[in-house]
């Protein structure tokens, strides 16, 4: 079974209809979910989420989508500076102030965590467990330099057992480590990676009789009208600098954490 995980879109349109093209053009993708952050940061938050329901696509809360929902004092953002504190809050006054009645109530209804059996529950397969930051909060930030014995720690959290996966974002930063036969997927970002590559990420994650199979995809999109979003809606030129530099923006131009 061929399953496409897409998270942290950050209401970034472009970037996210360019992996849904690029999947579909694959012709072999069974289920698309999505793991969270599908507003924030970009021009589009009423548009992206009304793509994903246009397409039927399952998912979980992100640490944005269930503050926005809730109408919480802030993001749930890290930030490493006082200018990214600042651009985190700007950001998510943007978004609390553009999302429709409709689309708060979406992002309301989203779980915290999807727990699934891909192959059928009536035999023994591998469980596919997907939330944003971590099985106990979608705020805490599940990087790749986690020890061996956090990542156990994660999946003993939910039951996980060898051949098992679990998969997740939050940190915009793709990697994939198997631990014990169990699977640690983080999916990267579609629509604000920090990595240094700013073309759209997602992964395509095929399961059947062997060890899971994980491809990381990277889908060029149209960043400049992405970017012309961002200014048409008075945010930060800074939010565009992330965007074309993939979260590597120059020394000058400090941009903000997920």
């Amino acid at each position: 079974m061929h399953i496409a995980l897409i998270s942290d879109i950050h209401a970034n349109l472009q970037s996210l209809d360019a992996v849904l093209a690029d999947i579909d053009a694959r012709g072999d993708v069974d289920a698309i979910y999505h793991a969270g952050d599908l507003v924030g940061y970009s021009s589009n938050p009423n548009e992206v989420v009304a793509r994903l329901r246009e397409r039927d696509i399952a998912g979980i809360a992100g640490n944005y989508d269930s503050t926005v929902a809730t109408d919480y004092k802030h993001c749930g953002c890290k930030s490493e500076t006082p200018r990214q504190e600042a651009l985190a809050h700007i950001s998510y006054d943007y978004t609390r102030g553009a999302v429709t009645a409709a689309t708060r109530r979406y992002l309301a209804s989203l779980p915290f965590s999807l727990d699934m059996r891909p192959l059928g529950g009536h035999a023994t397969g591998p469980r596919l467990v997907i939330v944003h930051g971590t099985p106990t909060l979608n705020t805490l930030y599940w990087t790749e330099d986690r020890s061996d014995e956090f990542c156990l720690k994660m999946a003993a959290s939910v039951s996980l057992k060898r051949g098992d996966v679990i998969a997740f974002g939050h940190t915009h930063t793709p990697w994939h480590r198997a631990v014990e036969g169990i699977h640690f997927i983080n999916t990267g970002s579609v629509g604000r990676p920090k990595d240094g590559d700013w073309r759209a990420g997602y992964v395509q994650l095929t399961l059947g009789d062997g060890e899971p199979c994980v491809d990381f995809v990277r889908v060029s999109y149209d960043v400049e009208a992405a970017a012309r979003g961002v200014i048409a809606a008075g945010l930060p030129e800074e939010f565009v600098e992330f965007l074309r530099t993939g979260g590597k923006p120059a020394p000058s131009a400090t941009a903000s954490a997920p």
